[in-house]
């Protein structure tokens, strides 16, 4: 299974971008999502950034992607942590589930 991870560039070159993640600096090549600005979110696979992400949708990926490890290291109470906007609300069928 390939998990993409959210980086933040740093740099541009033609056709690629340094990114960063954590203290983790990478290049990553850019050819599929276009020209990229210093500070934008990338979603990487292998390498290879396939969408451009805003801070939000950065910030969501990340949390997911932390709860998955709290999950492999069997920690699931600290879960909830990183879904405080679910805890406690009760889901909503889609509007043309509600009939």
């Amino acid at each position: 299974m390939c998990i993409g991870y959210p980086l933040q560039v740093i740099a541009v070159e033609e056709e690629r971008a340094l990114c960063r993640r954590a203290d983790q600096d990478a290049w990553v090549d850019t050819r599929l999502v276009g020209a990229c600005q210093a500070g934008e979110w990338l979603l990487v696979f292998h390498g290879v950034a396939r969408e451009k992400l805003s801070p939000l949708r950065a910030s969501q990926v990340s949390r997911a992607l932390a709860a998955l490890v709290c999950v492999e290291q069997g920690n699931h109470q600290a879960i909830d942590a990183f879904f405080a906007d679910l805890v406690d609300r009760e889901p909503q069928l889609p509007e043309h589930l509600q009939k």
